[in-house]
């Protein structure tokens, strides 16, 4: 601990430090119980109260560069984190009260380096302050850092040399006691730790099945390959993030299905905690494996592993399942069929084993019945009428590393009055319902506050359909600047895009501004039913320009019905219109070039929408495709990326697919493919290989026209939109 003496000696060392040293390192030597060490430290003053200090061992760097990796830090970890080595924290204060506080600044008495858990050395920081202390931590040299740690499995010690990302004490973690809580819920994510730490909907999940004392939710994501070896290697079961417990030690295993890419690393996660495949192989002494997010609308392909599904809104649905397994564990010899048939009772659920699937020769759906009495013929998805009974989360999981998506962020609307042929959510989640501007504004200020987010992203489909969006933004002015947190709407719409809003987004700082074309030709733009003119985008760059902005990206698609190549030439076209716009505007940002970036998407048809009886245009029409936007733009002012066309076929096969594609998901698993949506693992070669070894057409399920009197896979499924109004 600091002595008092030394206090002012601390104060005026800090005024000194902080003010030069925050970027350059200080080397120190320290002897330690007669051994010598050396570090490398920087200082960062958090406020006036609070400074923090960080030390790197250098001491192999000293020796051996070749060593530096390896010697750059080391964190042992037991059931939690046991200590950050060498990081030190330090308060202002004439007496240091809590027992974690650390070490002396270097130069004033003897430096003592006191190992301390990670979670009483965050108990000694003000929770405002928690994600700023975190986000030092991890700035620049953190992320992608490897680790010694420990897991303790079946009374022996297991040790793995691996990422930070798999150890947990993120601030913002809930731990409960094991044996007072009654259901214990594990949320898992089926891609990595810095993809699913974005993904808002586990937050809110998180924080609202957390509010039930007796309910434990936890965290586990998908290995990545490294640490998937790693695991294999040491016979070492998927454990959540909060107890390190596998996931056989849970009640329920949920899975988000954002994306079918996604579906093999289900697998590989339930393969790496030792849980049977198929809901008929798992009894009552397993977990629940339950589903549900976006691609819950057609879960068929993947429907035969899973026990329940969730169709709709899960903030009533979840808690509900929740309620059933709590009651059927205190009554005790409930079956898991009859759990099942309890648990459908809850509007929205889907319960896969309940239903029966016939074919016809040819390949089509012929009927989907119940096989159970009581069990409706069509299940309707759950909704909620009244968003401003579901307040946004205020408190987040702060990731040690960092996220893809690392900001605060709000749901400030659900659903789309936009009404675009091809957008899935627009259809998935109607009605548009918004929360109010005031419930906004204090959750977006106690999410702040409790997080130390300095960047406030306002989500929606739609953020500036909000008919309060002024207010709001007025509102969060009010407070933000203060804290020095930016705001963001990363939904913009073209036709309502003002100086207002330029105005009330800016006044800490810039961030990119992202718009959706969709089509390059007002003709094709009709088609689609995506009300933007040329005019509309010409108004909204030429804003954007006046403004200081030089850059702008523009999403696209690429093989929509009724698509030509001169249509293609329109993206090409559109995007040079822009970069004209620039120089012709007397206001645009002096001694600064402009930016276009065109997005390309290739467009994948989509159970419940208006488009999902179209077939998906071929892999050779969409490279063609492809090759022609390349060719078709000549400026270096402007730059293009698109998708992979291979992996959207595989995309737009599962998107569409029927039960009979589980075995071929389970077979290209068992051919090594897994974490299919990053292009560095996808074997679009093995996937092939597996469709025909099983005598499956994977073009029969995307390349093909759907009659509109057909029996889709999805048939049995209500999302509130007619199948009479897609036809229409």
């Amino acid at each position: 601990p600091v002595t008092s003496g030394a206090s002012v000696s601390v104060r005026v060392t800090l005024a000194l430090l902080t003010t030069a040293a925050s970027l350059l390192p200080v080397r120190v030597t320290v002897t330690l119980d007669g051994v010598t060490r050396h570090y490398e430290n920087r200082i960062f003053k958090l406020d006036e109260q609070y400074a923090l200090c960080m030390c790197r061992d250098v001491t192999e760097q000293q020796q051996a560069k070749n060593e530096l990796e390896q010697a750059y830090r080391r964190m042992k970890m037991a059931e939690q984190i046991e200590a950050l080595n060498h990081w030190y924290y330090y308060e202002q204060s004439d007496e240091v009260e809590s027992p974690g506080l650390v070490g002396r600044l270097p130069g004033i008495g003897d430096p003592q380096a006191v190992r301390c858990r990670s979670e009483v050395m965050f108990s000694a920081i003000h929770p405002a302050d928690r994600a700023k202390v975190l986000r030092l931590l991890t700035r620049g040299e953190f992320p992608g850092d490897y680790v010694e740690f420990r897991i303790r499995l079946d009374g022996e010690d297991r040790f793995l040399h691996s990422r930070v990302i798999y150890t947990g004490g993120e601030p913002g973690s809930v731990y409960k006691d094991k044996e007072k809580v009654d259901v214990r819920f594990a949320f898992c994510f089926p891609d990595t730790y810095e993809v699913g730490m974005s993904f808002l909907g586990e937050k809110i999940l998180y924080e609202l099945l957390n509010s039930h004392e007796n309910w434990w939710c936890e965290r586990a994501f998908m290995p990545w390959l490294d640490m998937k070896a790693e695991m294999e290697r040491l016979n070492l079961p998927l454990y959540t993030m909060e107890s390190k417990d596998p996931l056989t030690a849970f009640d329920a295993v949920g899975f988000t299905l954002q994306y079918e890419l996604s579906y093999t690393n289900i697998l590989a996660m339930l393969d790496l905690a030792g849980i049977p495949f198929y809901s008929k192989d798992r009894d009552e002494s397993w977990p629940l494996i339950v589903a549900g997010g976006p691609c819950a609308c057609n879960s068929e392909p993947i429907a035969d592993f899973f026990d329940v599904v969730q169709l709709g809104e899960g903030e009533n649905q979840l808690p509900g399942i929740c309620a059933e397994i709590e009651k059927a564990k205190k009554e005790g010899g409930v079956s898991k069929k009859e759990l099942l048939l309890r648990i459908a009772r809850i509007p929205g659920v889907y319960i896969p084993a309940f239903y029966d699937i016939e074919y016809y020769d040819d390949g089509r759906v012929k009927s989907i019945t119940p096989n159970e009495p009581g069990i409706p013929a069509v299940i309707t998805k759950a909704i909620i009428k009244n968003l401003n009974d579901f307040a946004p989360p205020t408190n987040f999981v702060v990731p040690m590393v960092g996220a893809i998506q690392d900001r605060a962020s709000v749901e400030v609307l659900r659903g789309c009055v936009r009404g675009c042929r091809f957008c899935q959510a627009g259809f998935l989640y109607r009605p548009m319902r918004q929360r109010d501007a005031s419930l906004l504004n204090k959750a977006a200020q106690d999410l702040c506050a409790n997080t130390g987010y300095e960047e406030l992203s306002l989500s929606s489909l739609s953020t500036s359909d909000h008919g309060q969006l002024e207010e709001l933004l007025d509102d969060l002015n009010e407070w933000a600047p203060k804290e020095h947190v930016s705001l963001s709407l990363p939904s913009l719409r073209m036709d309502n895009f003002s100086q207002s809003l330029i105005e009330k987004t800016t006044k800490v700082r810039k961030s990119g501004l992202t718009f959706a074309a969709e089509a390059g030709t007002q003709r094709l733009r009709d088609v689609i039913n995506k009300n933007v003119t040329w005019d509309e985008i010409e108004k909204t760059c030429s804003l954007a320009f006046a403004n200081g902005y030089s850059s702008v990206k523009l999403y696209f698609m690429m093989g929509l019905p009724t698509e030509t190549m001169e249509d293609i030439e329109g993206i090409a076209e559109t995007a040079q219109k822009v970069v004209d716009l620039y120089y012709s505007n007397p206001r645009h940002a002096k001694g600064r070039g402009v930016q276009v970036t065109i997005s390309c998407a290739c467009f994948v048809p989509k159970p419940h929408t208006p488009f999902q009886f179209v077939p998906m245009d071929t892999e050779e029409s969409l490279q063609a495709k492809q090759k022609h936007l390349l060719e078709s733009v000549h400026s270096r002012k402007i730059k293009v990326n698109y998708h992979d066309s291979t992996t959207s076929f595989l995309e737009g096969v599962f998107a569409k697919g029927d039960r009979r594609l589980a075995p071929v998901i389970l077979e290209a698993y068992k051919r090594g493919c897994y974490f299919d949506g990053w292009e560095e693992c996808f074997k679009y070669d093995t996937w092939m290989q597996v469709f025909e070894d099983l005598g499956i057409d994977p073009k029969f399920y995307c390349q093909r026209p759907i009659g509109l009197d057909e029996v889709t896979p999805w048939s049995h499924m209500d999302y509130g939109v007619t199948h009479e109004y897609l036809v229409r």
